[in-house]
């Protein structure tokens, strides 16, 4: 492509050059190529008299897509510019392939992100990690569990936890780490092989044309067909490797968050449920053994782990808000938000939220839904009782 180059061409090219990331500052700030700048793609063209054209431009933005654009934009006017191929996502993939090349370094920085879990993050990760297990009795002897890895922190870091659960723990369990390929592009799929040789996780991979076929049936967000297709196909190959259950890497931010979603945009009062047994594959069971750590705190082990993982792999929704992306309509980032205002005001109201669905009072409910979808409303009985 006129405009493309890949990150190999841009750090060969031995020219004075600038890199500029295009990205919003606040996604800047935690990563980026060094020395780079950072101009937001939607400021760019602003800052048009700050750039020389006697220097090559090379471009970083969340997936090349807005890049590109720029490129279009500017190329006409006599600057060199290119969109580097995959975004940001493509220098991370291109780090992780270079800590790779030394077997006795690779080896050293394993052990080192395993002893971070162990030792300085304990309290934040490994304790909250057992605790989720035995307090929501989550692992029996005998189970032989899918650990669903997307590639994200969320699930490499369950991984982690499992192998060492599977080192140091008393469970009898057998454990498969399984990865799914829904149609990701080339730099996602290479950022997770790479992490899974980096972190020395077995991963099993099977591929699915999912992406495709959402693509093809969904004219607006697609994001819950995905998500229901995509938890099918990992409950299905799941039970052909012979598994009762999947482990995914929901974590504490994400039960609250969706117990305000429910309430405020579904009128109803739900969670997300520590383990749940699958209703349309016999015998099958969904675990969340991340349900009580924070997400804050897996945030903090990447970073002191230097690691780089993917956001969201989807290629059919560029500017999703969990891509990193610039839709700020996403009413899960409206919650995310909510609660962080929230929780400067008290410090206390994210464990509140939590909670409250362990302190369900039904006789303080004007109606209820029993597990057979009976509803049962307070005047039913109301004549029986007096307060």
């Amino acid at each position: 492509m006129l405009y493309t180059k890949t990150i190999e061409e841009m750090i060969e090219d031995s020219r004075d050059k600038l890199v500029i990331d295009v990205r919003e500052e606040k996604d800047f700030n935690k990563s980026s190529y060094p020395g780079a700048l950072n101009i937001s793609w939607e400021t760019f063209s602003d800052h048009e008299n700050e750039l020389s054209k006697e220097k090559p431009i090379y471009l970083l933005c969340y997936s090349g897509k807005h890049s590109v654009e720029i490129c279009e934009e500017f190329t006409p006017k006599g600057y060199e510019i290119y969109s580097i191929e995959g975004g940001i996502y493509s220098y991370y993939r291109y780090t992780i392939e270079h800590q790779l090349s030394d077997e006795d370094e690779k080896e050293m920085r394993c052990k080192e992100i395993e002893r971070s879990i162990i030792k300085k993050f304990r309290p934040e990760l490994w304790s909250q990690f057992t605790k989720a297990i035995n307090t929501y009795d989550l692992i029996q002897d005998g189970d032989k569990i899918a650990v669903c890895i997307s590639g994200g922190k969320d699930s490499m870091l369950m991984a982690k936890l499992f192998q060492e659960l599977s080192r140091h723990g008393k469970k009898n369990f057998e454990v498969v780490y399984m990865v799914m390929n829904p149609g990701y592009n080339d730099i996602n799929y290479t950022t997770i092989i790479n992490n899974a040789k980096l972190m020395q996780i077995p991963i099993t991979v099977f591929d699915s044309d999912i992406f495709d076929i959402v693509d093809k049936e969904v004219s607006g967000s697609p994001c819950y067909l995905c998500a229901r297709m995509r938890r099918g196909a990992l409950y299905s190959k799941a039970k052909e490797l012979g598994c009762n259950k999947i482990a995914l890497g929901h974590h504490y931010d994400d039960v609250i968050e969706t117990i305000l979603m429910g309430m405020l945009y579904g009128g109803q009062i739900q969670t997300m449920m520590p383990k749940l047994h699958s209703t349309n594959f016999e015998g099958m069971e969904l675990i969340r053994p991340l349900y009580l750590i924070r997400e804050e705190n897996i945030k903090k082990w990447m970073a002191y782990n230097d690691l780089t993982f993917i956001n969201c792999a989807c290629r059919l929704t560029e500017s999703c808000a969990s891509c990193g992306g610039t839709d700020k309509g996403s009413k899960r980032a409206e919650i995310k938000s909510l609660i962080s205002e929230l929780r400067e005001r008290s410090p206390y109201i994210e464990a509140n939220i939590f909670k409250s669905v362990e302190n369900v009072h039904l006789n303080a409910l004007v109606a209820y839904k029993t597990p057979d979808g009976k509803r049962h409303h307070f005047l039913d009985n109301y004549s029986e009782y007096s307060e």
